[in-house]
């Protein structure tokens, strides 16, 4: 399995602890260390390769790559997806098992920083469209993450031809990778209290959401909209 944070100033260190806010899943929390974890570990194996391009070790990762890290951290992606799609907080553990199956699939391939956003608005987008009975399409999604409509589309269908379309993740696996997470929580800070939620939506709604602002650190994400590249830069 997928198992510190790389900061814009180049710095190592791993996410701040804070309170959690009740209404959010603790899978997000989980989920964001250990993608931090993941995502420094990376960067520092393709640094110390001698390449000097962290995204260059993942080839087959590279439709996923954007120019410059989003200045917006995991954490706050995560919270972000969650907030507005309102999708199961199961979706983001078989969205992990889908990026996880992925790597396996192709070893050349590495998590970093220039990848790891748009690999998780496409994961939860397709992880959602098999758990939930109601969900967000495409473009809700792509408003969502930051990029265009027919950049996540592309995304989705490299995505799914990377997988050879194995979507399927059986109660066992998906058990087996919720305590895995759990477990990574205890070893970064030895707390045994973030149970992740295994819930899955099956009466949620939608809402037709006028407008989703742009916060300040996906100002990244948007500047380039115009030309046709994708938000994600």
């Amino acid at each position: 399995m997928l198992a510190i944070s790389v900061t814009d100033d180049g710095q190592n260190r791993l996410p701040e602890q804070s309170e959690q806010d009740p209404s959010t899943p603790r899978v997000l929390s989980i989920l964001s260390v250990v993608l931090e974890r993941l995502v420094n570990r990376n960067e520092i194996l393709s640094l110390s390769s001698g390449g000097g391009v962290p995204a260059r070790l993942g080839k087959n990762l590279e439709a996923f790559h954007g120019v410059r890290p989003p200045a917006i951290t995991i954490a706050k992606y995560l919270d972000r997806i969650y907030k507005y799609t309102n999708c199961s907080p199961a979706c983001f553990v078989v969205g992990y098992v889908y990026i996880d199956r992925l790597v396996h699939r192709h070893p050349g391939s590495l998590v970093v920083r220039l990848n790891v956003h748009r690999l998780l608005v496409t994961s939860i987008m397709v992880a959602a469209k098999i758990l939930d009975d109601v969900h967000y399409n495409n473009a809700f999604y792509a408003r969502v993450g930051g990029v265009t409509n027919a950049e996540l589309n592309r995304l989705e269908v490299e995505f799914l031809f990377m997988l050879d379309f194995e979507l399927t993740v059986t109660s066992r696996v998906f058990e087996s990778y919720c305590l895995h997470l759990e477990r990574e929580m205890i070893l970064w800070n030895g707390t045994t209290t973030l149970k992740i939620e295994r819930r899955i939506h099956t009466t949620n709604t939608i809402e037709d959401i006028a407008e989703i602002p742009i916060e300040e650190d996906m100002e990244s994400f948007s500047s380039t909209l115009s030309n046709g590249n994708g938000g994600l830069t």
